[in-house]
């Protein structure tokens, strides 16, 4: 998903030479790269993790691909991280993918985001609203299992519909919203992207299988049926897959 997600990502945060970027919830890394990359030489990328597992590979990653500097990854949590004190308030960018709704007070989050801003830097905020998935021809069957699988989000206590939310969560922690936006995420069948696009659904939905089971009010046996049925509707020559990652920017007062 990283790789299919990230070009629009890097094109909507409009990163410029010289940048001093924050990322949390960096995960592998692979996009903090990119922005680093796009900053150049005379730019800054630190990335913040608190997952021991995904930081270990953030940084094998990066080895692998003779990047191991490119990035400061660092462990520590999106509500304390790991700053000194002079870095608060210094950040060009603050930015944050898939990261708010898998959080307790996304509202703190974003606070925390705006104090790590330089004054008049941006705050860049990019989540999920699950609600968004179409799929044509209509999978039923597996719109069941999607809807359960928001039920099963909420119920653990994440946001599926955070990302319709950015641009009021950066008004309330004191930035000014100032562009809003949607990075498209799809394809079709005969699409190059098509078979990656359906194996990382089918990958979350099945690594998420026992939780949806257990908490999103459906049986195992609808489950399978539907996850069964996304699979067989993927091999037709005129299937359609559309979603998109909700986009916020806004503007720490100068």
């Amino acid at each position: 998903m990283n790789e299919l997600a990230n070009a629009g990502s890097l094109r909507e945060i409009a990163v410029r030479p010289g940048d001093r970027i924050l990322d949390l919830g960096t995960g592998p890394g692979q996009l903090s790269r990119r922005i680093a990359r796009a900053a150049g030489p005379s730019g800054r990328v630190v990335g913040v993790e608190s997952s021991a597992e995904q930081l270990v590979a953030a940084r094998r990653l990066a080895d692998a691909d003779g990047e191991g500097s490119l990035v400061d990854f660092r462990a520590g949590d999106a509500l304390a991280p790991p700053l000194a004190e002079g870095e608060w308030g210094t950040f060009d960018v603050v930015h944050a993918r898939f990261l708010l709704e898998h959080l307790p007070d996304p509202p703190a989050a974003v606070r925390v985001m705006v104090r790590a801003a330089r004054p008049g830097g941006r705050i860049v905020l990019e989540d999920d609203d699950h609600d968004v998935l179409r799929l044509w021809p209509p999978v039923p069957a597996f719109e069941a299992v999607w809807s359960a699988y928001q039920r099963a989000l909420a119920a653990i206590g994440c946001d599926p519909l955070i990302g319709r939310k950015l641009p009021e969560l950066l008004a309330g922690a004191g930035a000014r919203p100032s562009r809003s936006s949607w990075v498209p995420f799809g394809a079709c069948a005969g699409s190059a992207a098509f078979p990656g696009t359906i194996a990382n659904v089918l990958g979350i939905m099945e690594g998420a299988r026992a939780t949806i089971v257990g908490r999103g009010g459906i049986d195992a046996g609808t489950f399978d049926g539907g996850v069964a049925a996304l699979r067989s509707w993927s091999e037709g020559p005129g299937a359609s897959f559309g979603y998109a990652i909700a986009w916020a920017e806004g503007t720490k007062a100068a």
